[in-house]
């Protein structure tokens, strides 16, 4: 009796985890596109013997791709964003697209905090000081208390939940601005984001990413956030206009920032790498051990969903 040929997937580039293409390669037939020497004549070859797509968040998947699949049933994402997915390329031909969130909110949380403090406490730019052996010949200069500080959250999420409920730890005050009220929460939502910058010492960007948010943060709400405001950024670089956060941090219309991603990854501006203001890390706030593994078991859930079922198990919400 022959087994069942197993379903082909096209996994669009190397992906975070490698334990997870190890996975995939035990219970699907894969084949990564950007192992192929020409990728779109492949696709122009073997598009129509794919029924799944594996790609992530930053990856992405352009519509372009998905149109020289034919016979492409379902998508799974690694990781919460999805702005870089063609998701309406997807819906217009029915295709679920299966994603990760919930997983990784204590850790883009926390990353959050980890910014705030070091920002706020020059950890990184102290670390630096005592490496280069000037400790003996000064005083490191005193900087700001986090604690009692007024926190404003832009997009209070699920992962805009979970920095809240740390700041609560903090004892500090926290605001937030959505579209909408959050249901059920007592904490206040101010009318705009400029109000938010005003009000808050610390801005901490946790909303989705996108057209309808690339931008957000701009001169004017920088200025709002003002000389002794700090800027987290958690969400995505194309919320902040990068060269505006730049000029703010360069003539300290802000105090600092914390920056876990940037508008175009993997570069990061000289200008900003210059400064002692602000603290970069590479777009690895979900980056440990027991998210990515948690990650990479949801998206091996929704593809097993879909092959099952018909359904993924956690779709991106419809537009």
């Amino acid at each position: 009796m022959t087994q069942p040929s197993k379903p082909r997937l096209l996994q669009i580039a190397r992906l975070p985890l490698a334990a997870l293409e190890t996975d995939l390669a035990a219970r699907y037939d894969v084949v990564c596109l950007s192992d192929q020497a020409d990728p779109v004549a492949f696709l122009a070859e073997h598009g129509a013997s794919f029924t799944g797509v594996v790609t992530s968040a930053s990856i992405g998947l352009k519509g372009e791709v998905i149109a020289a699949l034919p016979r492409l049933q379902v998508i799974s994402s690694f990781g919460v964003g999805f702005d870089a997915l063609d998701i309406a390329a997807a819906q217009a031909r029915g295709i679920p697209v299966g994603y990760t969130p919930d997983v990784l909110n204590d850790c883009v949380a926390d990353m959050a905090f980890a910014l705030m403090l070091d920002v706020s406490r020059g950890v990184a730019a102290s670390d630096r000081f005592v490496r280069r052996g000037e400790w003996p010949k000064a005083r490191y200069a005193p900087l700001t208390r986090v604690s009692g500080k007024r926190l404003g959250i832009v997009g209070m999420g699920r992962i805009g939940l979970a920095v809240a409920e740390r700041a609560a730890g903090f004892r500090m005050e926290v605001g937030y601005y959505n579209r909408r009220p959050v249901e059920g929460s007592a904490l206040p939502r101010l009318e705009s984001l400029l109000a938010l910058a005003q009000w808050a010492d610390y801005l901490v960007l946790t909303v989705a990413g996108g057209a309808s948010t690339r931008h957000m943060v701009n001169r004017e709400v920088l200025d709002a956030l003002g000389p002794r405001g700090y800027l987290v950024n958690v969400a995505r670089g194309s919320v902040v206009d990068e060269a505006a956060l730049v000029e703010a941090l360069q003539h300290k219309r802000i105090a600092g920032a914390g920056l876990d991603v940037f508008e175009n990854e993997p570069q990061v501006p000289a200008a900003l790498m210059a400064l002692d203001n602000v603290v970069l890390t590479p777009h690895t706030a979900s980056a440990t051990h027991e998210t990515r593994r948690a990650m990479a078991d949801l998206v091996l859930e929704n593809l097993e969903s879909f092959y099952a079922t018909g359904a993924v198990r956690v779709p991106v919400p419809l537009a």
